[in-house]
């Protein structure tokens, strides 16, 4: 026991004089029983506890890493199953310093906007894609120079201590205030080391840049986005392929209107949501498509055949600054009013937060479009393929119209019904709008089922 003892002991004892020089031979010879130096190591960075009799313990702190930096790549997220590319637009230049989940860009893809946020606190090191190029699934999109966390915001400066209170006396005379200009010194005198204040001169009025003045015929271009692309391929798809006619009537919004002033109050204190005149359409509907099954089919152009859904999911066209999108509401068959109004209020958040994503607007075996928001009197809207009709709903005015043989004043609204005519035929879409009308008009006939 001694002598293993004092082998411990001078081995040690050479370990630690070499240690203090700067050499740390501890990496390639180690204690009997104790791991040393595993890895490079730094005098600054190990710490020897023990006593003067024996070796007590021997305890080593790991350092920080050497590479704090850490250079990530960042990819094109995967799209769904029906987009296979878009393009980039980058919120965020070389160099800049980004936030952890902070948007550096969007990728506009046919159907909506995605957003690629930072992964973690850092700097922009290097853009991989330029601005509006085509990227796909899994493309690298920029490298990210990690930083950690964001740094603290700086702590306003102290106020300076005030001196102390001169002892009380007769205040100082101010400063005499010049009422004349200094004299200009004459060539003669020599020039002072100071220097004479003098007067500014005003500074000339800002030149206009060419092209900003009025009565100059100017233009300028921009790139159609992707998403308006699409748009208008889709819309001319639908007039090439389909055989588009279109059916008008007019609904009487007396009663809805007399309704939805009624309730309305009663309904927002109870559901938290405000009673409109789309819910009451998007009803009649689906209460209208039940009745009408051709309406809510499809024409399969591959296999010739006409796909009849058991299920009614309807399209609710929304505007927004980047083009026109369509999110749906499924089964719509099973809701009633304020499932229907709370529905639209979150896609219509949605919408105008940019962040529908391609699952809300996928699908739809109707479309309703409301051009009456902006005004629009009477409008024949187009398919939204692969769908087989459209609804256009338009403003409502105040009108005079035959009640029961008398002239009357009514709130009326024109519709329309747009309907591919090789797979609907007159009959069947004149009786889907009358149904939409009468349901509207009156919604008793949706509880009693007529």
């Amino acid at each position: 026991m001694l002598s293993r003892s004092r082998c411990v002991s001078r081995a040690f004892s050479r370990s630690l004089a070499a240690f203090q020089k700067g050499n740390c031979p501890l990496g390639r010879r180690s204690l009997p029983g104790v791991s040393l130096c595993q890895g490079p190591s730094y005098p600054d960075s190990r710490k020897i506890v023990f006593n003067n009799s024996s070796v007590v313990s021997v305890r080593f702190f790991q350092t920080t890493a050497v590479c704090k930096d850490d250079v990530i790549t960042v990819q094109t997220p995967a799209f769904a199953e029906s987009v296979t590319e878009g393009d980039v637009r980058w919120e965020k230049a070389v160099g800049d310093t980004v936030a952890e989940d902070e948007v550096v860009c969007e990728i506009e893809t046919d159907k909506t906007s995605v957003q690629v946020p930072s992964p973690a606190h850092g700097v922009i090191e290097a853009l991989l894609v330029p601005d509006g190029g085509k990227v796909e699934g899994g493309t690298p999109l920029f490298t990210l120079r990690k930083t950690g966390a964001a740094p603290a915001k700086a702590k306003p400066a102290e106020a300076p201590k005030p001196e102390p209170a001169a002892p009380a006396g007769p205040p100082p005379p101010a400063a005499p205030i010049p009422t004349q200009m200094p004299p200009v010194p004459s060539p003669s005198q020599p020039p002072s080391s100071k220097p004479v204040s003098a007067i500014k001169p005003t500074a000339a009025p800002p030149v206009a840049e060419p092209g900003l003045a009025k009565g100059l015929r100017t233009e300028h271009r921009e790139k159609m986005n992707r998403m308006r692309q699409r748009i208008a391929q889709r819309l001319k798809e639908a007039q090439n392929t389909c055989a588009m006619l279109t059916t008008f009537n007019e609904v009487d919004m007396s009663n809805i209107q007399e309704m939805r002033a009624r309730h309305k109050d009663a309904f927002l204190k109870k559901h938290n949501l405000k009673l409109g005149f789309m819910s009451a359409f998007v009803k009649a509907s689906a209460f209208a498509l039940q009745e009408q099954p051709v309406v809510n089919a499809v024409i399969d152009d591959a296999t010739k055949e006409v796909v009849y859904r058991d299920y009614i999911d309807i399209s609710v066209a929304v505007a927004t600054p980047r083009g026109l999108v369509v999110p749906v509401i499924r089964n719509v068959e099973t809701m009633n009013y304020a499932d229907i109004e709370r529905t639209i209020s979150e896609l219509g958040e949605k919408a105008r937060k940019n962040e529908l994503a391609i699952e809300d607007m996928d699908g739809g075996t109707f479309t309703i479009s409301n051009g009456g928001v902006f005004g629009s009197l009477f409008g024949t809207p187009i398919i939204n393929p692969p769908q087989s009709a459209i609804l256009g709903m338009h403003a409502i005015f105040d009108r005079p119209v035959a009640i029961g043989g008398k002239v009357e004043v009514r709130p009326m609204m024109y519709v329309a019904l747009t309907y591919d005519h090789r797979l609907i035929d007159g009959r069947e879409a004149v009786t889907f709008l009358r149904k939409i009308k009468a349901a509207v008009e009156d919604p008793r006939v949706l509880l009693l089922d007529l």
